[in-house]
């Protein structure tokens, strides 16, 4: 469903640590806006909602709505250094913006 690199893996365990949310799985969720394009929302969440489905991946609790299973399909969380930030990244082939990262 989702694939986490190891880099992301890392930083959320490292965010759950740190909040003190170490119990509460990862709850993300996408919301297609008036363009077609996607926005990406997450946050550690222990509520369970009608419809949610749960997973593991690389030992970090996943919680998707029922909306968003079909848009993750084939998803890819990264966490990367973007212009000297990091920040988590996420590749979808499902959103109409997508661009395959290319090498420099």
């Amino acid at each position: 469903m989702i694939k986490i690199t190891d880099a992301a893996a890392k930083q959320v365990a490292i965010s759950q640590e740190q909040m003190g949310s170490e119990p509460m799985p990862l709850r993300i969720a996408i919301k297609v806006m008036p363009d077609g394009s996607f926005h990406y929302n997450m946050g550690f969440d222990d509520h369970q909602r009608p419809g949610d489905k749960t997973f593991t991946e690389k030992n970090i609790n996943l919680v998707v709505d029922a909306a968003s299973i079909p848009l993750i399909t084939g998803m890819t969380m990264d966490y990367v250094e973007i212009d000297g930030k990091h920040e988590i990244v996420f590749l979808n082939p499902n959103d109409p913006n997508y661009k395959p990262p290319t090498e420099d």
